[in-house]
């Protein structure tokens, strides 16, 4: 029995059915554009053979993990490496059979969607998962890993990726991205401006940071001139590498527009270890106003992604570090909190600013309301926690009458996990189809302009909104 079905997510009226079948079929071979997300770019420059499944699949999977973690299995039982180097499970047969063993645990969730895709459309396996097939799928994979047309830039074409966005930090060198640039291969991987951890006073080494971000820029980071131009000069670097994007991972989408005076004062109190927690979140707050107008100048098109109360457990943070499932939403205000940004710059027609949430709650009450309105703003799709199947619904539920299609920015992928790439584009194009299905047999849309946005939502808006 085949692991997915052609009708896989499509409406349970045959109506209804028909009509996302038939957008699907216009739309399901589209290139891929992926303008966010964080996939390694050394994948692409060394274009070396992917390792065993476990360690291309599972270890660095913090959607796999987490849930697993969370019915008793240990991270190190599944490979993931801790800071200080103590022993971890490092045979990738038995990180595999772990994880089969307890396959079970994904039913319902899109990881589970993702990873049937991902073995009956890229390896050809068609029976289930489990503890009694493990073996057999491990071998399969291994195998065909070491195949030359499974190396990422094969992988890479085999997917039609028309364009795909790494994300580097600002004191990143961008050698991988330099090294796919000078190798003359054609796939089209560039790169998107990060700086947490040079603007968040609680990133870890925050004073050590901007000291070496005014190494590399040749700019005085000890003043608040001369830390704005070292901010400047790394996004022309990021341009210079092709980057059409920046992207800030807030604790919140609070900003703040204060004075010059102002604002220089609060930075020689935050470079100076100003432990105040008011003023470590102003300085967050001023720096996204800061960033927006920087986007104005440049044209780098601003993502925010606020509302994630990271690394929630200190002692998986000290002992394994930054982005191992103990990422959690929060409640996220929008309407107050992006006000003094818009005041400055949210009328700017020429500006685009993304805008993304975790807390569901906000979208119809806020979110599609300020971007049914604000210029400069757009919606970011269904993100992190709710990159899923009901995920997607109900973004489009909740924004599209008040904000319509097309200030939001299409799909998206947000993810570290190469091989389901594929996968999670093909998720948002069914819902999307499926949505627009419903718009149609309720007479609420004509079938035409379905098939018209069901392609701008699978390619036209991600590459408009992201100037790609």
């Amino acid at each position: 029995m085949a692991l997915t079905n052609a009708d896989f997510l499509f409406p349970a009226d045959a109506h209804s059915r028909s009509i996302a079948r038939d957008l699907y079929a216009g739309i399901k071979d589209l290139p891929i554009v992926s303008p966010h997300g964080h996939t390694d770019p050394r994948w692409y420059a060394l274009n070396e053979p992917f390792p065993d499944p476990a360690q291309l699949l599972i270890v660095p999977d913090h959607y796999i993990f987490r849930m697993l973690f969370s019915q008793g299995v240990r991270l190190e039982d599944l490979g993931v490496a801790t800071l200080d180097g103590a022993p971890v499970e490092t045979d990738g047969r038995a990180i595999w059979r772990r994880f089969a063993e307890n396959y079970f645990l994904f039913r319902g969730t899109p990881t589970r969607l993702w990873f049937d895709h991902v073995l009956a459309h890229l390896f050809g396996i068609d029976e289930p998962l489990n503890a009694a097939t493990a073996d057999r799928h491990y071998d399969t994979i291994a195998t065909v890993l070491q195949w030359e047309n499974f190396r990422p830039r094969a992988l890479f074409e085999r997917f039609n990726i028309e364009v795909i966005a790494t994300t580097e930090g600002a004191l990143d060198d961008l050698k991988w991205h330099q090294m796919i640039r000078d190798s003359g291969w054609e796939g089209k991987v560039i790169t998107a401006y990060r700086p947490d951890a040079v603007v968040d006073p609680d990133f870890e080494g925050f004073s050590a940071n901007l000291d070496k971000l005014g190494e590399i820029t040749g700019c005085d980071t000890g003043s608040w001139a001369g830390y704005l131009d070292a901010h400047r000069q790394r996004r022309a670097f990021f341009k210079s590498h092709g980057a059409t994007s920046s992207d800030h991972g807030h604790p919140t989408a609070e900003t703040a527009n204060l004075s010059d005076a102002a604002a220089e004062e609060l930075f020689n109190r935050v470079r100076h270890g100003s432990d105040d927690e008011r003023e470590k979140r102003l300085f967050r707050a001023q720096m996204l106003t800061e960033m927006a107008k920087m986007s104005r100048d440049d044209g780098l098109v601003l993502q925010i992604h606020p509302g994630s109360w990271r690394n929630h457990s200190p002692s998986i943070f000290q002992k394994f570090g930054r982005d191992k499932g103990f990422d959690i939403p929060t409640r996220t205000d929008y309407v107050t909190a992006l006000k003094p940004m818009l005041d400055c710059v949210g009328l700017e027609r020429d500006l685009t600013i993304i805008l993304f949430t975790l807390d569901e709650s906000s979208y119809a009450r806020e979110l599609a309301p300020l971007a049914g309105t604000y210029p400069a703003l757009k919606l970011g799709p269904a993100w992190w926690f709710h990159d899923s199947p009901e995920g997607m619904r109900r973004f489009r539920e909740m924004t599209t009458e008040t904000a319509g299609f097309y200030n939001t920015v299409g799909f998206n992928d947000d993810t570290r996990a190469f091989p389901s790439i594929p996968a999670r584009h093909d998720v948002a194009r069914r819902v999307d189809c499926a949505f627009l299905a419903r718009l149609v047999a309720e007479h609420r849309l004509r079938e035409e302009e379905a098939h018209e946005l069901a392609r701008d939502l699978a390619y036209t808006l991600a590459k408009k909104a992201y100037r790609l």
